[in-house]
């Protein structure tokens, strides 16, 4: 298995979603597993622009990330290249549903020796990113 899929349920607009995907401020304070908080360097939310950032860990690491926004088409799509270790493609999805959005996140390793490894940390990972981004959207 070399692709990680997880999907939520949020009962807001898909714009409300994507607002808190694509904005700078916001996207920092949900991105990342629990425990986890970003600091941005750069962060050029359009197809092309590049995403600089370190996340801070709550056993007091920080973990250095790079990225490029491969796809960004509003407010239905944003596709994440992660050009630093471990390499992957992250694509977020909005489907609108009856008085909510569904969230389909899409993590795909090109390595399926890296995915297995990744593995427990990946799946855990991506429940608790879909479940910051629904708090972040819903003001908890």
């Amino acid at each position: 298995m070399t692709t990680f899929t997880a999907s939520r349920e949020i009962p807001a607009s898909r714009e409300q979603v994507f607002s808190a995907i694509s904005s700078p401020e916001r996207l920092a304070r949900w991105w990342g597993p629990a425990g986890f908080s970003n600091t941005f360097d750069i962060c050029e939310l359009q197809t092309g622009g590049r995403w600089v950032f370190t996340m801070h860990g709550p056993d007091g690491m920080s973990y250095p990330n790079e990225s490029v926004f491969a796809e960004v088409t509003e407010p239905e799509r944003v596709v994440v290249q992660h050009v630093s270790s471990p390499e992957f493609r992250l694509t977020i999805a909005l489907e609108v549903r009856l008085g909510a959005t569904r969230v389909l996140w899409s993590q795909q390793f090109e390595d399926a020796g890296l995915a297995e490894r990744m593995s427990s940390i990946v799946i855990p990972a991506n429940e608790q990113n879909l479940k910051r981004l629904e708090a972040e959207v819903l003001g908890r």
